[in-house]
């Protein structure tokens, strides 16, 4: 098995048939930008693309041993921008678990204010499951239990999109079921301040100035 060096010393594994181009094109790029400070807060990371993984019910896993972040990421039949992404998702789900009380309820507070706004959109089908889950009852709405599961789905897919916005140019999806562009730019930006994008990467393109008469 093969090991390949990654930005902020972290390693991917992979049996010899992984794709080159999915390293080269997809993976290296969405890891390289991750924030220096994002990666400082996770520390070491592993990862791992096998074409399958032993529960064939999941696409990814990931744990927290005493030396390093595991993170497995199946490829087969999937595209090579999802397997990136998935990969993003699993940081951002193992960053709420390693999430100060502070970050947690600053997060949470962003989410009941949403919902206080009849936000009812989400950044991603997940996270969307979890608000529905959350807003199906009165007795929902005021499970501490529920709210953690929507706040750590919310809180990962935010992150993997805000490391997506980074790693390049992204088109905003609209409709009910998603979150719109106000709500979006206000985690965005919220993260932004948490995690600051490194030299080289900005969160949003550069105002274009116009010129009239």
């Amino acid at each position: 098995m093969r090991t390949r060096r990654l930005a902020h010393g972290w390693e991917l594994t992979g049996l010899p048939g992984l794709s080159p181009h999915l390293v080269a094109e997809f993976i290296r790029p969405a890891l390289r930008a991750v924030p220096g400070s994002l990666a400082a807060r996770l520390g070491p990371c592993r990862f791992s693309l096998p074409a399958r993984l032993r529960n064939p019910d999941l696409s990814s896993h990931w744990t927290q041993t005493g030396e390093r972040l595991e993170i497995e990421v199946a490829t087969e039949g999937t595209e090579e921008h999802d397997v990136a992404m998935e990969l993003l998702l699993c940081l951002g789900q193992a960053l709420w678990e390693t999430a100060g009380p502070g970050d947690r309820t600053a997060y949470l507070k962003l989410l009941l204010e949403e919902i206080e706004a009849e936000v009812s959109g989400e950044i991603d089908e997940q996270a969307l499951e979890e608000k529905r889950l959350v807003l199906a009852s009165r007795l929902s709405a005021r499970s501490p239990r529920r709210l953690q599961r929507y706040a750590r789905a919310s809180f990962a897919g935010t992150l993997a999109e805000y490391l997506h916005c980074l790693w390049h140019d992204v088109t905003i999806r609209t409709g009910p079921d998603h979150l719109p562009a106000l709500w979006l730019r206000r985690r965005l930006e919220t993260l932004a301040r948490w995690f600051p994008p490194d030299r080289g990467y900005r969160l949003f393109a550069p105002k274009t100035r116009t010129t009239g008469r």
